[in-house]
């Protein structure tokens, strides 16, 4: 079965409690799909196209773009796992999957690949908006701690690129560490560029004298 619209709906990646939410459902059953579709008609979630698991889930998440990728499935097979994969690395969301198997090691495996809530059994419609709610909740809270990681080193980095220069600075040029620092800072405010870039061009430049 390819992929169907069910509902027309806006798609809205930014997660806020505000925002209408579309939902790509991989499952077979579309009665159920209906069932879930009407049970979530007083929420901001909307399910937008129904897919069945045998279709390429990163060509489905490519020309959809859903904000919520849901999943009823009996075990997630190694191309899903490496597809979740994927989509978490280079376009991050939400994954609710919906599952009869039950071992731990699966359960450890889908989480590494980016799902974010594993439920032993099938879709139950009244249960579906607080599941989706915890999972928007939880991805939400990881990205925020992934964001703030890749700051800290990013901004570790810098420092490390900058201290560099400045000690080439001080030893090329015979200058102390606030002078070096100043002459940096001077040329980043001069030629509008950040400091570890410049930094960085110190480094290549006095690297070769």
């Amino acid at each position: 079965m390819s992929a169907k619209p069910l509902r027309p709906t806006a798609n809205n990646s930014s997660l806020n409690q505000d925002a209408e939410l579309c939902i790509l459902l991989i499952d077979e059953n579309e009665q159920r799909a209906e069932s879930i579709s009407c049970a979530l008609n007083n929420s901001r979630y909307r399910i937008s196209h129904l897919a069945s698991p045998g279709v390429s889930l990163l060509k489905q998440v490519d020309e959809i773009q859903p904000d919520i990728i849901v999943m009823d499935i009996e075990s997630p097979s190694r191309d899903i796992l490496e597809s979740l994969q994927a989509i978490s690395h280079f376009n991050p969301k939400p994954v609710v999957m919906f599952a009869t198997q039950n071992d731990t090691h699966t359960i450890n495996q889908s989480i590494e690949s980016g799902v974010s809530a594993y439920v032993v059994g099938d879709i139950d419609p009244v249960r579906v908006k607080p599941i989706l709610d915890a999972a928007v909740a939880r991805f939400r809270e990881f990205q925020k701690l992934k964001n703030e990681l890749t700051d800290t080193k990013q901004q570790l980095a810098s420092r490390k690129i900058i201290d560099q220069a400045k000690r080439l600075l001080m030893k090329k040029k015979n200058l102390s560490e606030d002078d070096a620092f100043r002459a940096m800072r001077k040329t980043a405010m001069d030629t509008g560029q950040k400091l570890d870039d410049v930094a960085k061009t110190l480094i290549s430049l006095l690297s070769t004298l």
